[in-house]
């Protein structure tokens, strides 16, 4: 029951606590954010695009102007509207390789690192082997093996050799988690396996999964980008290593073609550099340790304890007040 005396108003005017603002977002944050969401803008942009990737409106190598902004290509296409195109794809590429290595990585390492014995020596050793065998010359392998390579099977292929490293530091995080006391609680209240990983561990390194999803899907466009440079790309299908194959193919940088290499380049460097950048953001706004704002408390903080310190030892040292400071005579058997 509350007291008569307490005023209503205090409830009311209270103000809320912003949720956000433990999370603590620094600058590099936003300035990744800002190029994720360019590249994706881009790639969404080609949808309102008057000229389609595959319709040919000029010749071979046509210089940018006259309504085209980046020229043509060797085909006689747009470059802005395969630019586009080939952004999109490589994007899903990413982002469905991206899901299923992280998916697969975190499984593993989750099941390895909280079970322990045997199972984990089992999953590590596969793990390993696989961590050992070059995964570009798997992918080549595996894409030369198929009969048609489309975006979804070139993103299978992609996902299911790129988990090893999200499977080891996962099984590292689930082993410091299994040792904890709210563990020995599920346990003991009778919680069955999945039930454990999935509610009592899995929140403890979703932290981490995120991280490591942004840098699957980055992983996953350059390794896209990589094969079909090589000409194991998506069949019938622009992407950004398509637009690189053949500019490379039909000699785009010998005979000074700038505008059908370098923009699928930009974009290819930005994509790796703003995912990468948002995955370190990313550990700044989980890790408390990491955050900028954090540290500017914590050294305030410790200048105002030295500072305050420094004052308490001043003023004991100080005479207390009303003390007579005259020095205390000695006695007539203690002189000299």
């Amino acid at each position: 029951m509350s007291t008569p005396n307490a005023p209503v108003t205090d409830e009311k005017s209270a103000p809320r606590s912003n949720p956000f603002r433990s999370f603590n977002f620094s600058t590099r944050f936003w300035v990744s954010l800002v190029i994720v969401v360019a590249v994706v803008v881009l790639g969404l942009a080609g949808f309102l695009y008057p000229t389609g990737s595959g319709e040919k409106v000029g010749s071979l190598y046509d210089a940018p102007g006259g309504g085209l902004p980046l020229g043509t290509d060797n085909f006689g296409h747009d470059v802005l509207a395969v630019l586009m195109a080939g952004t999109r794809t490589s994007l899903i590429i990413g982002l469905v390789a991206g899901s299923i290595a992280t998916a697969i990585g975190v499984a593993v390492g989750l099941v390895a690192g909280f079970v322990g014995g045997w199972l984990e020596e089992v999953l590590m050793g596969i793990t390993n082997v696989v961590l050992a065998i070059p995964s570009i010359i798997v992918l080549i392998l595996i894409s030369i093996s198929l009969p048609q390579s489309s975006i979804w099977s070139l993103a299978v292929v992609i996902g299911i050799t790129a988990w090893p490293w999200t499977a080891r530091a996962v099984r590292a995080q689930a082993s410091s988690v299994a040792t904890r006391e709210h563990i020995d609680v599920a346990r003991l209240s009778g919680a069955r396996l999945p039930s454990i990983l999935l509610v009592d561990v899995l929140p403890y390194i979703l932290s981490y999964a995120v991280m490591a999803f942004v840098l699957q899907v980055s992983g996953a466009i350059l390794a896209e980008s990589a094969l079909s440079m090589l000409g194991l790309g998506p069949s019938g299908t622009d992407s950004l290593g398509t637009q690189l194959h053949w500019a490379l193919a039909f000699q785009a940088v010998a005979t000074g073609a700038w505008w059908a290499f370098l923009p699928p380049t930009i974009v290819l460097t930005l994509v790796s550099f703003g995912f990468l950048l948002l995955q370190a953001s990313l550990d700044e706004v989980f890790n408390p340790r990491l955050r900028r704002g954090k540290k500017k408390q914590m050294k305030q903080a410790a200048a105002r304890r030295a500072k305050e310190a420094a004052a308490l030892a001043a003023g004991e040292q100080a005479p207390a007040a009303g003390a007579d400071p005259r020095p205390v005579p000695t006695s007539a058997g203690g002189a000299a």
